[in-house]
């Protein structure tokens, strides 16, 4: 009987892939991935605050109207009206022509409104942060570097000084008895002047929150708030300080000074103004300063 030899079957395996050497690997930069999470932690900061200043709307359009209304209804609707000539009514003398009061004082108040909402928006609820809530310490934990935080007050609150020079434009418009003459020929500058002034106020606003203690914010506004205010040719064009000539280059360290020329520049350039280049050098000078101010001061009070 014959026998079958048994059949031979070759069976492949395939040997496992040798790991890869050390050299060869992808580094592993987790700085690198953290850093790419900041914007979005950024704009979700943003969102939040957003969505706090949505359901208090009400508050901020009453802190933004009331003070430039009360302005424009005394000075340019009341005082219009009012007899006696330039003795009793300051305007009478700007009116009849281009460079009324109402004219003059738009580009002002745009310019107090930014300022206004600029430092209520940071310095105020900075002195609630610092003080009793202690809430910065729930912002200081989101993924962001410090300064970013800080950074982050700065341009939400540019956003509500834009808002509220937007809403006074009309007012200012509509309210006064005599005409505005007003007119933008270059909206680009105009948008850079809003900006950069926005930007400025807000960091004023950080530099003045960082720096004040909690206790002593309320006297900020009759310290700081008003004499800036009213030295700031919001209600009188710079070249018409000449005849105190102290005065006119005394107020050139005020940063409000340059956000109502800028705005004068934009809005009435047939009124007098500065030189459109020096306001935005010293626009964009100021708000370097203060936002370096304000964001060392903002880590003092952290770390601290």
């Amino acid at each position: 009987m014959q026998t079958i030899p048994p059949l031979e079957t070759e069976l492949s395996v395939t040997p496992p892939p040798e790991p890869p050497v050390a050299s060869e690997l992808p580094p592993h930069r987790p700085y690198l991935d953290r850093r790419a999470l900041y914007p979005r932690a950024f704009i979700g900061l943003f969102l939040r605050d957003l969505h706090v200043l949505r359901r208090e709307k009400i508050p901020f359009l009453i802190r933004v109207c009331m003070n430039p209304l009360l302005f424009l209804f005394v000075f340019t609707y009341i005082m219009p009206h009012m007899g006696g000539g330039a003795a009793m009514n300051p305007t009478a003398a700007m009116a009849g022509g281009e460079m009324n009061f109402s004219t003059v004082l738009l580009p002002g108040l745009m310019a107090v409104a930014i300022m206004f909402s600029g430092i209520a928006a940071v310095a105020l609820p900075l002195a609630q942060e610092f003080g009793i809530t202690r809430e910065i310490d729930d912002r200081v934990m989101c993924p962001l570097p410090v300064a970013a935080v800080a950074l982050e007050k700065i341009c939400f609150s540019a956003l509500q000084s834009a808002i509220a020079a937007c809403i006074v434009c009309p007012l200012a418009i509509f309210v006064p008895a005599t005409p505005v003459y007003a007119q933008v020929s270059n909206w680009p500058f105009l948008i850079v002047v809003l900006a950069l002034a926005s930007l400025t106020a807000g960091a004023l606003g950080l530099t003045i929150g960082t720096t004040v203690k909690p206790q002593q914010i309320s006297l900020i506004f009759g310290t700081i708030v008003m004499p800036i205010t009213f030295l700031g040719c919001v209600y009188y064009p710079w070249s018409q300080l000449k005849p105190l000539p102290w005065l006119q280059y005394g107020v050139l360290i005020n940063p409000i000074v340059y956000m109502s020329e800028g705005l004068r520049a934009a809005l009435t350039p047939h009124v007098q103004h500065m030189d459109p280049r020096i306001i935005l050098l010293m626009l964009a000078f100021f708000c370097i300063v203060l936002t370096l101010t304000g964001i060392r001061g903002f880590l003092r009070r952290v770390i601290s």
